[in-house]
This record gives structure tokens, C-alpha cells and sequence, in this order.
């Protein structure tokens, strides 16, 4: 929504993995909310010490707002969860709707199909997200090998 938790995670989460696999010449990476509350903001100081934990780092990231040229720019546009993926099809130029899916659509084996929102909770959900976000980014990665990559 602000672009401060969940996105941010997924966007560096997505970008250490695309770094690991040495494609970082090839996918171009970012993340939006669907609300301007933070636009400019860091990620909130518990996604960054989660993923920090991880290896990862947020500080360099902004928040922003997503807007419909993000459709034409990227050939994935993913959402985190059914109220977000519908404030992004309300910006969704005509005939760019296929780019439009929901981020665990990337990870079959998870009992859900959306992303909490871990910000009104404490620093167990920030991981439980991470969790999600990096068996999502792990598919995501692999769907763009097989559709984006191949020789």
C-alpha cells in the first residue's frame, strides 16, 4: 500500500536473488505502493532488520506510488495482496492486464495467496512475510528464466 513493508522486502529479496544469479545486467527491479502515504520514505525500520538479518539491505530504497506507465516499463507487475492487485488494475492502461498478478502466484507451495501486511504487527510477522516473499522471488526468478532467458 505505502510502499514501506512488503514491496520493498520483495524488491531487495528479488534483487539479491537476480545479483546471486549474476542477471543483474539483464532484469531491471523496483517496487511501488498503491497509495502515496510514504512517498519518499525509507522502508520501515522492521522490514529493514529483518532483511538485514538476512543479508539484505533496504536503506537506499523510496518509497513511491505506482503509476500506470509502471505497466508499460515492466513486463511483471505484482501485487501483494486482492486490495492492492485492485487499486492496480484501476491504473492498468487497456490490453496490459496480463502483466497484473498477485506476487504468491510465484510460490504454489504456500497455503496462501497474498501477503500480510505485517505493519500493525510485531517483528515475527516481518519474518513470517520474508519467508513468503523469498519463495515467491525464488519462482518469480525461475519464471523469468524459463519465459525471458532462454537461448
Amino acid at each position: 500500500m505505502g510502499n514501506i513493508c512488503r514491496s520493498p522486502t520483495a524488491e531487495g529479496v528479488f534483487a539479491k536473488q537476480v545479483r546471486d544469479a549474476g542477471l543483474e545486467h539483464l532484469i531491471e527491479i523496483d517496487s511501488a505502493g498503491t497509495h502515496a502515504y510514504h512517498v519518499g520514505e525509507p522502508p520501515d525500520p522492521r522490514a529493514q532488520k529483518t532483511a538485514s538479518k538476512r543479508g539484505i539491505d533496504l536503506s537506499s530504497l523510496r518509497a513511491r506510488r505506482a503509476v500506470a506507465e509502471d505497466f508499460e516499463v515492466f513486463d511483471y507487475v505484482l501485487a501483494m495482496d486482492r486490495d492492492n492487485q485492485q487499486g492496480l488494475q484501476d491504473i492498468c492502461p487497456p490490453g496490459m492486464e496480463h502483466k497484473l498478478q498477485l506476487f504468491l502466484s510465484y510460490a504454489p507451495n504456500l497455503e496462501h495467496d497474498e501477503v500480510p501486511d505485517p505493519y500493525y504487527g510485531g517483528p515475527l510477522g516481518f519474518e513470517r512475510v520474508l519467508d513468503m516473499i523469498e519463495e515467491a522471488a525464488e519462482g518469480l526468478l525461475q519464471d523469468i528464466q524459463l519465459r525471458h532467458l532462454q537461448d
